[in-house]
This record gives structure tokens, sequence and C-alpha cells, in this order.
């Protein structure tokens, strides 16, 4: 007998169970002790950016790294079948000669395959177990297919459900910050709106926003990975984009309270620091400044012509306190070196605090648009002109 191959094949399937009893039932801490699973990602995203690295176009760059989060589901899953159907394949071998085969010796690739039959209950019956144990193993094997079936059933649209509701508030964001977004353009096409309860109840939206992050993509960290529908938007972008506005709220706005932008920051922040470490991001000190002294000072010139004072002081201030840019240096380095690290680790760009040019949103765009327009220039009088 064989029985270091039993003791290998117990110890390989209790931990591939252990692994995917902690992705998929018990998902919810941050920091880890050695999971299967992340060996997989950590790997894996490694050498998927490797090969994204050599793309030169921006747009199919981001369409190849958009393959490896559904992708990466998939391979796991079948990492972990194969895993199951070794482990048991050992077990077998394990316990010596207990197979009926005609007339043909019994070797493991044999035992290998009577796994696989037995794991996806193909049922065909040219290799059979001849005595209790093997058949107990049989049966467990079949009974843990049935469950493995179950969660790929199961699993998948968990995964989808969270990934289509985290898309449905950076889809709503296009029209209040621009594609990408920024934190000028939020709050220049807020300007005109006086009603303070407008800004707190889209401030509350993405706190609840911030928190379901959190929630699921430490749960399922493979949510991680998954590019928005549009190559210039993300959810790190939405992230960015909120720290960056509920800071210069806080920092002091005209006519804004900040208690609201408080709570989001503190909820933004906690999301983006927990999730660099979901990723093993790495701290440098040598991240570029996202707000140059040249662009803060286009950032309150582009702001106040669109109704937005930036204050120079903010409106909690007192004698002692830093003045308002230094405030916002502070409220800055609490979040920016996390964002920068999740940027680097995922390959996701960070959006600026202003843009330099003016840029259409996603919803302005479209593939009919020259032609509808070239059509328009043909008829002047066509109805057509009416809707633009």
């Amino acid at each position: 007998m064989h029985w270091w191959a039993s003791i290998a094949g117990i110890g390989l399937i209790f931990a591939i169970l252990m692994d995917a009893f902690e992705t998929v039932v018990l998902p919810r801490r941050i920091k880890r002790h050695f999971r299967i699973a992340s060996w997989f990602y950590k790997n894996t995203w490694g050498f998927w950016t490797r090969v994204g690295g050599h793309i030169k176009s921006v747009n199919r760059r981001e369409g190849f790294l958009a393959y490896y989060g559904p992708l990466s589901l998939i391979v796991l899953l079948g990492f972990w079948a194969i895993g199951l159907i070794f482990g048991f394949a050992c077990v077998q071998y394990g316990l010596g000669e207990h197979m009926t085969l005609a007339n043909e010796a019994i070797t493991f690739g044999k035992v290998l395959y009577l796994s696989g039959e037995t794991f996806f209950t193909l049922g065909y019956g040219d290799i059979t177990p001849n005595n209790a144990a093997a058949r107990a193993l049989s049966v467990m094997e079949a009974g843990m297919g049935f469950a493995f079936l179950g969660v790929v059933v199961g699993y998948l649209p968990v995964i989808y459900g969270l990934f289509a509701t985290r898309e449905v508030e950076i889809s709503l964001l296009d029209a209040r910050a621009g594609s990408p977004p920024s934190a000028a353009e939020f709050l220049g096409r807020l300007g005109c709106c006086p009603d303070q309860t407008v800004l707190d109840d889209i401030f509350r939206d993405w706190e609840r926003w911030c928190a379901e992050l959190l929630a699921s993509h430490i749960s399922y960290p493979v949510l991680l990975f998954f590019r928005s529908q549009h190559s210039n938007q993300s959810w790190l972008s939405a992230l960015t984009v909120m720290l960056d506005v509920t800071s210069l709220v806080m920092t002091g706005v005209e006519g804004i309270h900040q208690d609201q932008a408080k709570l989001t920051f503190a909820m933004a922040r906690h999301a983006a620091v927990d999730l660099a470490q979901v990723v093993s991001s790495t701290y440098s000190p040598h991240d570029p400044d996202r707000l140059s002294p040249a662009d803060r000072h286009r950032l309150r010139t582009e702001l106040a012509w669109r109704g937005v004072t930036l204050s120079l002081v903010p409106q909690d201030r007192e004698k002692d306190k830093p003045d308002a840019p230094d405030r916002l240096t502070d409220l800055r380095d609490v979040y920016e070196p996390y964002l920068h690290a999740l940027s680097r680790r995922l390959l996701m760009t960070l959006p600026p605090w202003i843009h330099n040019n003016r840029l259409k949103d996603n919803w302005q765009g479209g593939p009919w648009d020259r032609a509808i327009q070239a059509r328009a220039l043909e008829h002047p009088s066509h109805p057509v002109d009416d809707h633009f």
C-alpha cells in the first residue's frame, strides 16, 4: 500500500476545501494566511499584466485586462476541481488493489481516470471499486462533485450581481463628473444648484456605495479585477473623485456645509485603505503629485467661473489650525498613497483633479453621430435638427 499517497491526497483535499470555503462561504477578512486563491491571483495577475504591458493601444490593453476577472473565476474553479480529482486519486491509489478493470493492470493513471469519472458522476462502469473503503470514498467524491456544481451555479450569479450593482453608480457619475470623472467637473456642474440637500443626498448615496464596495470587494476580491464597461471609467476613478470632492468641501467651499462630506470622506478613505491591503499593494514615496500648484490655481479659477468659490479658510477653522492649502494637502496625504498603490497594482489610471482639455461625456458620443450631423448639414430643414 502506498500510504504516503493517501496522506498527501487527504492533505490536498483538505487544503482545497478550506480554500473554497473561505473564498465562497466565509470571505470576510482583509488579511488572510496563505491561501491557494491568493497565490493563484497574485501569480496569474502578474503574468497577465506583463503580457498586457506589451500592448501599445490603451483601448486594446484595457480590453485585454478586462478578460482577466471573468476568466480567472473560471480557471480558479477548474483549478479547484482538478485538485480535488487528483487528491481523491491519491487517496484511492494509497488504498492498494481494490478496483476491478477486466484484465488490465491498475496504474495511477487508471485511478486518476476513475476519480475524474466519479467526480463528474459519469458512471461508465468500466472500472469499479471492490471493497468498502474504496466504495465509500467514491460516494464521497461523487457527492463533492454535486456540491462543486452547486458552488458554480450559486457563486457566479452573486459575483455578477455585485458587479452590476457597483457599475450603476459609476454610470450615473458620467453626467455628473465627466468621463473620466474629475473633482472640478463634479463641483462645477453642481455650482448652479444652491440647495445643500441635493449635494448631501449625492454624498449620502456615495457613502453607501463606498460601504458596499468595501464589503463586497473584501468578500470577493476577484471583483477588484473586473473592469468597467467604458475604458475611461473604473471603480477606482469613482472612489478617487469622491475623496477629492469631499476633501475640497472639507477644506472649504462657500455656501456648502461639511457634515455629510466628512462622513462620505471617512467611508471612502476606509475603502481605499482596506482594498489596498486586499491586493497586497505597496507604498511608494515617489508617486507623482496629482495636484500641482499650477493645477490648484486652475482649479480655483475654473470653479469660480462656474459659480463655486473655494474658501481660503475651512468653515470650522480655529486660529491655531493651518490654512486651506495646507489643510487640503493634509487630507490628500491620508488617502492618495493608497490610491496610487491600487493604481499601480491593478493598472487603473487615476483621474486628474481638473482636465486640461474639454472632453465629451460618454453619453454624448455615439457611433452614428458623424453620419447624423452630416445629414443635418445636407438637409437643414430636416426635423432631426430639433434634437441638437
